[in-house]
Formats: C-alpha cells, sequence, structure tokens
C-alpha cells in the first residue's frame, strides 16, 4: 500500500512541476522573464523557510556559507536562468523533451566528475539520450531558433547543482539547501530584468500565475519528497517520466502547441534511454549490495 501511494505521490509531484512551467510561460506572456524569476526565487525562498520553521529545522549560517552549498547555488542560477528563458521563448512540448536529458547529464556528470564507473551500457544510452535530444532541437533545422542552447544550458546547470547536491554534508537540511538555492536565483532575475530594459508588471494576469508557480513547485517538491521517502527508489523513479506526458499535454491545451514526428520521435528516444540507464544503475546496486552482504 505504501509503494502505491509512493508512485501516486510522485506522479501528482510531476503533474504540479509540469503545471510550474505552465504557469510559468504564462507570467512571461504578460510581465519580463526576470521579474518572474524574481518572484519564484524569492516566494519559493519562503515558503521553504517557512517550512523550515514549522519543522523545527535549524538555519545555521556557517551552513549557508559552506563552500559545496555556494557551488550548489551556482549551478542552481545557471539552471534556472536557462530554463526561464527557455520556457519563454520555445514551445513547451520542446521544453519538456529537452528536461528529461537532465538524469543522462547527471549520469554523465557522475562518470566525469565524481569517478563513478559507468558500462559500455550505460555510455550508449547517454548517447541515444543525446541523439534524441538533437532530434527534437534540430540545430540545423529551419525550425531551430536558437533560444533552445538556453533550455540546454538550463538542464546542464541543473544536472552538475544535483551532482554538487550528492556531495553536501548530511547533516545540513534538505528544505535549507531548497532556500537558499531558491533565493540564490533572485539576484540573477534581477539582472535579467535591468538587462531587458522592460518595466515590471503588477496587474492580476501577470501575478497570479507567478504566484501559482511559486505554490505548486513548492507542492511538487513535497510530493516527491514524501515519495522518495515512503518506497523504494526503483519503484518511484521511473514514473518521473510522467512529467513529459504532463508538461507536453498542457503545452497543447494551453498553448496550442502541435509537436512534429521529430520531437515525438525524439522524446520517446530520450525516454527510453533514461529509463533504461535507471533499470541498469538499480541492478548494479542490488549486485554491489548482495556482494558487500556475502562479503559480510
Amino acid at each position: 500500500m505504501d509503494t502505491l501511494r509512493a508512485i501516486a505521490l510522485m506522479v501528482l509531484g510531476m503533474a504540479l512541476l509540469a503545471l510550474s512551467d505552465a504557469f510559468i510561460k504564462l507570467s512571461t506572456l504578460q510581465a519580463p522573464s526576470g521579474q518572474v524569476m524574481m518572484a519564484i526565487g524569492l516566494g519559493g525562498c519562503c515558503v521553504f523557510l517557512i517550512l523550515a520553521r514549522l519543522k523545527t529545522l535549524p538555519l545555521r549560517r556557517a551552513d549557508a556559507l559552506h563552500p559545496r552549498v555556494l557551488l550548489r547555488n551556482l549551478f542552481e542560477m545557471v539552471g534556472g536562468l536557462g530554463m526561464i528563458i527557455g520556457l519563454t521563448y520555445i514551445p513547451l512540448s520542446v521544453m519538456a523533451a529537452i528536461m528529461q536529458t537532465a538524469p543522462l547529464a547527471v549520469t554523465l556528470g557522475a562518470a566525469l566528475f565524481l569517478g563513478e564507473s559507468v558500462g559500455w551500457r550505460r555510455w550508449s544510452a547517454i548517447g541515444v539520450g543525446l541523439v534524441g535530444m538533437l532530434m527534437v532541437i534540430r540545430p540545423f533545422g529551419a525550425e531551430f531558433t536558437g533560444w533552445e542552447i538556453f533550455a540546454v544550458v538550463g538542464v546542464i546547470g541543473l544536472a552538475a547543482r544535483d551532482l554538487v547536491t550528492r556531495t553536501l554534508p548530511a547533516a545540513i537540511p534538505s528544505v535549507a539547501v531548497s532556500a537558499w538555492g531558491m533565493l540564490s536565483i533572485a539576484p540573477v532575475g534581477l539582472v535579467l530584468l535591468l538587462v531587458s530594459g522592460r518595466a515590471p508588471v503588477f496587474t492580476l494576469p501577470a501575478l497570479l500565475p507567478m504566484a501559482g508557480a511559486v505554490m505548486v513547485t513548492a507542492g511538487g517538491y513535497l510530493a516527491v519528497t514524501n515519495a522518495m521517502r515512503m518506497a523504494e527508489v526503483a519503484a518511484v523513479s521511473p514514473f518521473r517520466y510522467t512529467r513529459l506526458i504532463f508538461t507536453a499535454s498542457l503545452g497543447m491545451m494551453i498553448f496550442g502547441e502541435r509537436p512534429d514526428g521529430w520531437t515525438y520521435a525524439g522524446a520517446a528516444l530520450i525516454l527510453c534511454a533514461g529509463l533504461y540507464t535507471f533499470v541498469r544503475e538499480h541492478r548494479l546496486a542490488r549486485a554491489k549490495d548482495r556482494d558487500v552482504n556475502r562479503g559480510l
């Protein structure tokens, strides 16, 4: 029963995060991207600080200034900037497909920078995923706008953030790390707003989707966190890819997007490569655990 609840929570979390993408895109139709980024950063930080206070978790200044936390914040800034610009200028369905390469990017980064062993099967899956991404963005095709590069930069930044997160001291609460990460993107939003030369917009049609983005992002975070704690990772993590379905569906329903065959084919390759990589990593982890138990 706990496993079914965890799966339901994971699917709910992905639906909320997909809704967050839609809210952000709606916001950028009314207000400058920099303003939207600032609102999400400050609003998200407040939500996580409230959660930390409710859970009576410590928020130590020394933890906030830990070098790994600061490095994580830097990658959060890069990822957030890429994602907000990508959501502003490219179709939601294309954005969704590119975002699904993040787990593959994490596996690649773990092999290159953390010294984790990656066999030829997972290297092949990473290659297939990258081919799928190229099919989606088609850098040499007529449909390529150049803004897709920002989505790729966003994925790289968020993947690097997740890699650094793995190395954080266990004593630093996750909610506190999330609060500092959200806060870090607010100054980037301010710079983006100043560079754009556009004035902030405070109309109801602009502010409502911003508030919605903050709330559903926090809800998605909580749902995913609880799901990962309720059941085994192997049973829950594959359902992360439902976000692709939710986001693409919202793009079609709200923005009238109609993905072409190349986008569907590329997304399918990315999905298959990501699922295979996850299954392969899980099998290797189980085999390692068995070897350790036999040694004991």
